[in-house]
């Protein structure tokens, strides 16, 4: 029951980024100062903010922001971590030692703290942000395909393929990766939840959407100093990075069991 409420959440999320900013019923950058901080009601389904905006669309909105960069940044991660980790795996020896300890080094680095540096010294922005989260991400993926890649390259069937004498590209790719895919998507989802929660504590700090564009990070630092008076603007953005980092999360176990036991039945 839990995984069908998690794809149905995740579902309208993506429904939310894709055409969120069409079915908003407002314009969410349209300002009514005549019915600024109003609560729910007078056709406004979550009230208003500070600047009399719909809450409403402002979420829906604001979708597009709030996931598109998360995305960006799993699938980055996903892309070049997984790569790295199956050469170190294949290859061992010092290539595999270099990369273990430029692992090792970004996960001693304070991975928040480096990003409300770099971003607030160059000052560059939400996309600055996505590129240095990305970066610190890239060794968690490392580490969780090293380690599958490893086991893999030691079993009967690799073994074959090297004594056919196949590139080692091909076995890589052709072999080695659908059979760690559910480490790789797994690393993907989990990567995904970290950095929407990163990103969003960045904008709501103000180091991440650009001020004024709709962003759930953003909508939970504004509505601060309204929470005695429209509670939504805080409560609505928050309910919603809970739901789909919990849904997402909840997602990605089904689908690495169902895919292990696939696996396994082979």
């Amino acid at each position: 029951m839990l995984v069908w409420i998690s794809g149905a959440v995740a579902a309208a999320i993506l429904v939310l980024v894709t055409v969120g900013v069409w079915i908003a019923p407002y314009d969410p950058m349209h300002q009514d100062l005549m019915n600024t901080a109003a609560g729910p009601g007078n056709g406004h389904l979550l009230g208003t903010d500070s600047l009399g905006r719909d809450v409403l669309a402002l979420l829906m909105s604001g979708a597009h922001n709030a996931v598109i960069g998360p995305l960006v940044i799993a699938l980055g991660a996903v892309l070049f971590g997984t790569t790295l980790g199956m050469m170190a795996g294949w290859y061992g020896g010092l290539l595999d030692t270099l990369l273990c300890r430029w692992a090792d080094l970004m996960y001693a680095l304070p991975g928040l703290l480096v990003v409300v540096v770099v971003v607030g010294v160059i000052d560059g922005g939400y996309w600055l942000a996505v590129c240095v989260l990305l970066v610190l991400s890239l060794p968690t993926a490392f580490r969780m395909t090293r380690s599958v890649a490893a086991a893999q390259a030691r079993l009967p069937y690799v073994e074959a393929a090297r004594t056919l004498g196949l590139p080692a590209g091909r076995i890589i790719f052709r072999h080695i990766l659908p059979n760690i895919m559910p480490t790789v998507l797994a690393t993907f989802l989990l990567d995904f939840v970290g950095a929407l929660i990163g990103l969003s504590g960045l904008s709501f700090l103000g180091l991440g959407a650009p001020a004024g564009t709709p962003d759930w990070g953003s909508l939970l630092q504004d509505g601060q100093s309204m929470l005695t008076v429209n509670p939504w603007v805080s409560l609505a953005p928050g309910l919603l990075l809970v739901l789909t980092a919990t849904s997402i999360t909840l997602l990605g176990d089904w689908m690495y069991d169902r895919f292990t036991e696939e696996g396994a039945h082979r």
